[in-house]
Parts: C-alpha cells; structure tokens; sequence
C-alpha cells in the first residue's frame, strides 16, 4: 500500500527514494548493472577515483545541514548524522513531519503525526550506498560514469533497489573530493537531489540517534 504524505504531496516510498539517494555508500555488496558496456577510464580519471574513493572510505561520521529538491519542486531540508558502517538519520524541518533512520539492518520511515512506520531491508535501498564500511568507487563495475566539471565531479553507479532501477549520483568537490550532493534517479528518470552543507567530519554521533523504535506500527506490512 502506498501512502500519501499530505503535507509535500510525496508517496511515502518515494519518499525513501527521495531521502536516500547518498545521498552518500554500501552495506550490500556492488551496485547491479545494466546489460551496457562497463566504463573505461583514461589516466587522469583513475588518480581522481583514487583520491575520491580514499577519502570517501575514511569517513566513519558524518553530520550537518541538507536541502532536498523533489522532481516536482518540492523542497525540505533539515539535519543529518551518519555513522558507518549503516548508520543514518534524517531529521526533517516542519512542515514535513517524518523522520528517516537506519539502524544498520533496517530503514525506518517514521510519520511523527500519526505515529507510524514504514520498515525497509537497508540492503534493498539507495542508502546502503552511502552507508557501506568500505566501496570500490575505482571500480567500473561499481561506477558506471564519471562526469568532470570546472568544480565538480560526479559518479554515477546504477541500481536496483526495493523501488525498481534507477541511478545514484554521488557529486564530489573537484579539489577537496568532499561530498557535496547526491541525486536519485528513479525507474521513471525522475531526479532528486539532496545537497549537503555545513558538514562536520569525525564527530563523535549519539547512538541514540540510530534507534528505531520496532514497537511503533510497520504500515509498510499492509
């Protein structure tokens, strides 16, 4: 059953879509690829994989501001915490009244109005590829294109997740290699974003942040 969120007008599973993106890595193994040719990188390309992918790996936490931008222009923005290996929180600003959270295991869309949840396997969501211990982001296998702009670099790893395919691309500033955004490409080709900003690496996260409350009702079963 798919529920409407009245507030911003979005389906609540698209709402994970939305939430997730990365943006930002995996607890599930490579992204599935398409029937396409694997990329092929040239020299310059593969130094700055290099550099993305160690310092993508290095992060254990992460927290600080979004903005989400909807296919439709819905805009929401609020707080995050991550803490990897498959921890995440998305902390939405009213009028949005849901709360997004995994635990490691699972993914938790919570309705705070009406006290409700819709439970996801983490694994069969975009968010395992923000949340992986470690990925290979030289990996063609992984990363399907590399796009280079005056200060931006983006990579675009395909996928299936609990939604259908799609694509996820992870935006990186092109001198720093930081996370800057994530897009989501769903089944339909339609895009959110989710751009990250006064961003705190190495921060210590309260555990309690990461806590999902299994007693509150899983609509996501009906």
């Amino acid at each position: 059953m798919v529920m409407i969120d009245t507030d911003k007008g979005f389906t609540r599973r698209r709402f994970l879509a939305l939430s997730a993106g990365i943006a930002v890595a995996v607890a599930a193994g490579p992204a599935l690829m398409t029937g396409e040719a694997h990329a092929a990188f040239n020299a310059n390309q593969k130094a700055a994989l290099n550099k993305i992918n160690t310092y993508f790996n290095s992060i254990r936490t992460m927290q600080g501001r979004f903005i989400q931008f909807g296919p439709n222009g819905e805009q929401s923005e609020g707080v995050f915490f991550i803490a990897r290996p498959g921890k995440i929180r998305f902390n939405y600003s009213p009028p949005v009244r849901m709360d997004v959270v995994s635990d490691g295991n699972q993914v938790a869309i919570r309705d705070n109005k009406l006290r409700t949840q819709d439970l996801y396997p983490l694994k069969r969501t975009p968010l395992r590829y923000l949340l992986a211990d470690r990925i290979d982001l030289t990996s063609s296998n992984i990363v399907r294109k590399l796009i280079e702009e005056p200060d931006l670099i983006s990579l675009v790893l395909e996928q299936e997740s609990a939604f259908g395919g799609g694509s996820l691309k992870l935006i990186f500033d092109n001198r720093t290699f930081e996370l800057r955004q994530w897009v989501v490409t769903d089944a339909q080709g339609l895009d959110t974003s989710v751009a990250v900003y006064d961003v705190e690496i190495g921060k210590a996260a309260d555990p309690k942040h990461f806590k999902i409350d299994y007693y509150l009702p899983n609509k996501s079963l009906k």
